[in-house]
């Protein structure tokens, strides 16, 4: 990959107040998006009853998560056909389009009545509303990592390009927290009843809010740059012929890092309670309070990347992965204190930092400016539906195959993958295709 040439010179609007409104914007957009997304895996232990008739809770949980993993069926085409929106009429639009499908499909499952009123009807609309969805974060990721990483300057763009997996993580950590509120404040039985639309709807009006702000949002100058030099046009065709290189790497980084955060994070909710047997109240807090610290990782990692790179912490977070990702997950079998499995998901969650922390922005510098998004978007998406989007249908096979350790071992091969990538690859901190300043 070519070196980057030297910065272009900063516009009169890109100030250091009109950046950090720009990013906190994009930011809170990006929030609401993923908590509409993580509200689904969140309540999933209320709702699955109502679609999924059955008296196996782990049959339940396989068809709910089936569901989740169809979801990401639509991402590499949300990737896609909105990467090449985003990169032809703008960042602005392309996050715009994708918070107004977000909503409808929030508005779909808070409206939908269950199994014993509409039959088969009601898992069908679910699986249309997560189709819904899938497609706008499928969009959503492209767009909103190649906005932050554009906005940012370059001696921090790994800090403020953190902010997209921050917001990320607290859209997740807001679907916990409704579902702590909510337990607090419900009776078990009524919020197994309806209350678990209640979260859906919540994410439909933050959805409309944020609408309204990404409406207001000030457009990057790279793809001003893009637009006024004649780049030519974002596509299929000219991502996989002019950056086939770039494209198969995204795809390689990406696998053992979205399978791992989604092992340490959103399956490990299901986990608790299904293997360790905690309460779903006790799993709920101790995904919420690590979540939390998970969260306020993340700049601080992306400031580090701007100081020594990217790759040392990809490497990082490649070789502690193999190494205790087994050792982890065993320990959490046998755990039934509140306070160990707390400190064990913690030390997952602090060893895949080194790649949610950074990998927004090392795509972003992967491409040029005018095919960015979908370069950033679709082999991500493609990778993310593979591996992030099947790991909790994954995991609950093995165990009703009556091998759930196999599951660790697989997660383990994959980050194994990623680590030979990242050894390899060039650290795009001193090689990034990001001209702006």
């Amino acid at each position: 990959m070519s070196s980057a040439s030297s910065p272009a010179p900063a516009s009169a609007g890109s100030g250091v107040g009109s950046r950090l409104k720009s990013i906190i914007g994009g930011s809170t957009g990006n929030m609401v998006e993923w908590f509409d997304w993580y509200v689904y895996s969140a309540f999933t232990l209320y709702f699955a009853p109502h679609f999924f008739p059955s008296e196996d809770q782990t049959a339940q949980l396989l068809s709910a998560a089936a569901v989740f993993a169809v979801g990401f069926v639509m991402r590499p085409i949300g990737a896609w056909v909105m990467g090449i929106y985003a990169d032809r009429q703008g960042r602005k639009a392309g996050l715009t389009l994708s918070v107004t499908l977000m909503c409808l499909g929030s508005l779909i499952i808070a409206c939908t009545p269950g199994y014993e009123t509409i039959g088969i009807a009601a898992p069908a609309l679910l699986v249309l509303a997560r189709l819904m969805q899938g497609l706008s974060v499928g969009g959503e990721y492209g767009a909103s990592a190649t906005y932050l990483s554009e906005m940012a300057g370059q001696d921090r763009r790994g800090f403020f390009s953190s902010f997209q997996y921050v917001t990320l993580i607290s859209g997740q950590l807001l679907a916990i927290l409704v579902l702590l509120v909510l337990q607090a404040v419900m009776d078990t039985r009524d919020l197994e009843q309806w209350g678990w639309r209640i979260p859906f709807v919540i994410g439909a009006m933050l959805a409309l809010v944020v609408f309204r702000l990404r409406r207001g949002l000030a457009e990057t100058e790279s793809y001003k740059n893009a637009k006024a030099t004649g780049a030519p046009k974002s596509g299929f065709l000219q991502l996989v012929r002019h950056h086939p290189r770039e494209t198969a790497l995204v795809m390689l980084l990406t696998a053992g890092g979205t399978l791992a955060f989604y092992a340490y994070s959103i399956y490990m909710q299901k986990f608790l309670v299904n293997t360790s047997g905690f309460s779903k109240e006790a799993a709920s807090q101790i995904n919420g309070v690590t979540l939390f610290v998970f969260m306020c990782l993340q700049p601080i990692a992306g400031a580090l990347s701007d100081r020594i790179g990217r790759k040392p912490l990809m490497v990082a977070f490649g070789v502690a992965g193999v190494l205790f990702t087994y050792p982890i997950f065993s320990a959490l079998e046998q755990t039934k204190d509140v306070f160990t499995a707390g400190l064990l998901v913690m030390a997952a969650l602090i060893i895949v930092t080194g790649y949610t922390s950074i990998n927004a922005v090392v795509k972003a510098e992967l491409f040029p400016s005018h095919i960015r998004a979908l370069g950033v978007a679709l082999p991500y998406a493609l990778a993310n539906t593979l591996f992030g989007g099947t790991a909790e249908y994954v995991a609950l096979s093995f165990k009703d195959a009556g091998w759930e350790r196999g599951f660790y071992w697989y997660v383990t091969a994959m980050i194994g993958v990623s680590l030979i990538v990242y050894l390899r690859m060039r650290d795009t901190r001193h090689r990034s295709l990001i001209q702006e300043d």
